[in-house]
């Protein structure tokens, strides 16, 4: 028996393409949007030292912030996830993206730190949630079948992307000082995104009669009957999850994920360059170069979780990171070594969400895996927060980024070896290799 064809109705609300074509240009729009997401921000580390130029502020308030905005960024997304089983993907990307416009837009007219809190911390970070690694998590799983592991790193990688776009243009803006055509430029991205959501986001591929990629059969499934009580659902999914050792496992890494990446070395790497005499686009430069390799390494880590245990993965992700932290502070800021850390960190900035989200999928399955993940990027999130408002509070009372870097770095180790002491005495589901 044929499926039913989708509605007219349905059919309006996206632009036609060939059945074959629709998970991959969902794949597309997600791209830009979590890039654009991510590019928010990290704009709190290009706009950190004119605005303390411009206001006044010290550097420990406005890395509070950044701080309160990147733990929102996490905490909104179990519930962002829920939401998206609630009203769906695309209506709560729309959302998420025009509270980002909206919110950034208004900082153009802020003038009291508690201003900057509202918009940047509060308002953007929750529009941000709404947009972030849990909806690659979600269109992974409603769209594709097989190749999860490497779309999931394409996705992932556009989080680091969004500094190899955004950073050294959004740098060179700001030079004198400026900070107001930065905050504009990112509203305004923003905004444009909002109508490819709308116009070429499919809610399900049943409402486009196909299936999800590589699903053998061929038939159409019907939409997901919607659920209700999106807080409940996400509370409801974190008990079960909590009972496992490995939700915690997850959950306490990915917290030294955010430690050791958005929280320091986004936000602050431009600061701390500034430390040692290096001009604000030349230090973007840096973060945009780790940007190129991230993009590289991820997809790569993608491809790898497809076929090799994700737990020896990510032992060898949080080890290699946190030695190449703790290396840092003792470089000469020369050329040379500066760009041999940014190819090397940049290849494992955020390598680890692929592997992380297929354990979550082993272990929590396919209903619950997006909101699951969506919790363990709660603790990526305080992590990164942590890291944002403890090295700003670092440098204010020493002078120096050194301790942040060194201490960040050890976090890593450690994650690395309660990876392997976990793996040694739990086994895990067995992992498929083709």
């Amino acid at each position: 028996m044929q499926p039913a064809e989708p509605s007219a109705k349905r059919r309006a609300r996206v632009i036609p393409l060939p059945a074959h074509a629709y998970a991959w240009a969902v794949v597309a729009v997600t791209f830009m949007a979590l890039l654009v997401s991510a590019g928010l921000r990290s704009t709190t580390g290009v706009i950190m030292v004119p605005l303390e130029l411009h206001f006044g502020w010290d550097r420990a308030t406005i890395s509070f912030t950044a701080a309160l905005g990147i733990f929102l960024y996490g905490l909104v997304g179990p519930f962002a996830a829920a939401l998206m089983q609630s009203i769906g993907i695309r209506r709560t990307m729309l959302a998420g993206l025009g509270l980002m416009a909206a919110s950034t837009f208004a900082s153009l007219w802020m003038t009291q730190p508690w201003h900057y809190l509202l918009s940047w911390g509060v308002l953007s970070g929750i529009g941000s949630g709404a947009v972030a690694s849990v909806l690659g998590a979600a269109v992974v799983n409603r769209w594709f079948a097989t190749r999860q592991g490497l779309v999931m790193g394409m996705l992932s990688a556009s989080t680091a992307t969004g500094a190899l776009i955004f950073l050294p243009f959004l740098a060179w803006l700001s030079q004198g000082g400026a900070w107001k055509p930065v905050v504009l430029t990112v509203s305004l991205a923003c905004l444009a995104l909002i109508p490819f959501v709308a116009f070429c986001v499919p809610e399900h591929p049943g409402d486009v009669g196909t299936s999800r990629h590589g699903e053998i059969g061929g038939n159409a499934p019907g939409s997901p009957m919607k659920q209700a009580a999106t807080a409940s659902l996400a509370i409801a999914a974190l008990v079960r999850a909590a009972r496992k050792p490995m939700f915690w496992l997850l959950f306490g890494t990915f917290f030294v994920c955010g430690l050791t990446t958005n929280g320091l070395v986004g936000t602050h790497l431009i600061a701390f360059c500034g430390d040692h005499g290096i001009a604000p686009v030349k230090a973007a430069g840096l973060l945009s170069l780790m940007g190129l390799f991230d993009l590289v390494g991820t997809t790569a880590s993608g491809w790898l979780t497809d076929r090799y245990d994700p737990r020896r993965l990510l032992f060898v992700y949080y080890g290699l990171r946190g030695l190449s932290l703790i290396a840092l502070p003792f470089l000469d800021f020369g050329t040379a070594s500066l760009t041999v850390f940014a190819i090397f960190y940049g290849l494992d900035w955020i390598a680890t969400v692929p592997p992380t989200v297929k354990l979550a999928n082993l272990h929590f399955g396919e209903r619950d895996a997006p909101i699951v993940f969506g919790w363990i990027a709660v603790g990526h999130q305080l992590g990164a927060a942590a890291a944002a408002f403890g090295a700003g509070l670092i440098r204010e009372a020493t002078g120096s980024y050194l301790p942040a870097f060194v201490i960040a770095g050890g976090f890593g180790v450690l994650a690395a070896l309660f990876i392997l002491a976990m793996q040694s005495r739990q086994a895990g589901p067995a992992i498929a290799h083709p």
